[in-house]
This record gives structure tokens, sequence and C-alpha cells, in this order.
């Protein structure tokens, strides 16, 4: 017996835009199954044979004393607007994408079986340039100023605003994930107010799940 169809919406954003915590006041308001891809990369790093992949790539230095992988030193090498940098990122995505895609598919599985589960929200910073939007049913770009993007890393992780923008130079634009949605949320006020406004959204699209 086939498991019954559950709706998948993607989330993304640019940096810091607070994607996780609208994914977490939705999931306080639905029967919601939240997907983190940033927690399916941490997953695949510490697979041995991804973990030999990057060895060979990028050597013993990204790699701490234990052999466990320094995402910071990573981070140093494939976050850039250089040539090396973006062929560097380019070669650690063709070694953790298909690993973590795999991951959201087993994940989406799982939660499909749950009776429990109205809907998934996959919260993926990624989701275009991996090709995972084909995973979803429907994409939100959740919309914040740069201001409130920059304090929130600042507050929440600890980056500089060159941390920042790195990152988001190894995305595709904000215009272009703009494009790519089916509704753009306003996260520039509260949570709750964001997250009012998808739901309203959630409950005129997916109404199954209202």
């Amino acid at each position: 017996m086939q498991p019954p169809r559950v709706p998948v919406v993607g989330l993304i954003g640019g940096v810091g835009s607070g994607k996780s915590s609208l994914a977490r006041w939705i999931s306080s308001q639905l029967r919601v199954s939240v997907i983190d891809a940033d927690g399916a990369g941490h997953r695949a790093l510490a697979q041995p044979e991804v973990r030999e992949l990057i060895r060979r790539r990028f050597g013993e230095e990204v790699f701490d004393d234990k052999g466990g992988i320094r995402r910071d030193r990573l981070a140093d090498l494939v976050f850039g607007a250089d040539e090396t940098s973006r062929q560097n990122r380019r070669d650690l995505e063709t070694i953790v994408h298909p690993v973590i895609g795999e991951d959201l598919r087993r994940q989406m599985e799982i939660a499909r079986c749950n009776a429990g589960v109205d809907l998934i929200l996959l919260d993926a910073a990624v989701l275009l340039e991996a090709g995972w939007k084909e995973l979803c049913d429907a994409v939100v770009f959740v919309d914040a100023p740069l201001e409130q993007r920059l304090k929130r890393v600042r507050e929440g992780r600890g980056w500089s605003a060159s941390e920042l923008q790195q990152r988001e130079q190894s995305q595709l634009s904000l215009t272009e994930k703009r494009e790519a949605a089916d509704v753009i949320v306003d996260n520039a006020g509260s949570i709750e107010q964001a997250g009012r406004q998808l739901l309203n959204w959630i409950k005129q699209q997916l109404p199954a799940n209202s």
C-alpha cells in the first residue's frame, strides 16, 4: 500500500532570512515534518566514504586531529569570488550534494509514512542550486532586509558582513530565488507575522492541511 501523498514545501531565502525560525513556527501550528538540509549536510560529512573523497580532493589540512572535518577550514576554501574558490565549491558540491539529496529523500519517505504528518517543510539554502526543487510541490521565498539578516547571523553564528556576502555570492542571486518561488513571505517584522502569512497561504493552496 502506497503511503498517502504529503505535499512538500521548500523554504529558500537570503542568508539569515529566518527560514528555520519560520519552519519552527509553522510546525507549532500544523502537523508538519521539518527536514533540514543543513543537518543532512552534517551527516554527509560524517560518512567515511565522503570524508575519504574530501581528503583526496582537499588534503589533510581540512581535518582535525581526530579525523573530523573542519568545516571552517573547508569554508575558507570554497567561499570566495575567485575562480579557485568557485572550482573548490563545485568539487565539494559534486561530492556532498548527491549524498544529501538521498538523505532528504529518505526523510521524506519516513514522513509520508507517518499518519500524523500533513505537510513536509524542506529548509534548504541551496535548494535551487542543488536541484532539489524537483522534490517540492511549491517553493516559498522568505524575504528580509539585509540589515536584519546581518544582525541574525552576527548574533546566531558570529559571522561578519563579509562572511555573509561570501556565502551569498556562492548561491543564486536573491532576484533569481524570488523569481523561482511560488510565493514570497515578508519576514521583516516578527516571526509570527511572517508565519501567519505562510500559514494563510498553505491553507489556501493546500486546504487538506488546514
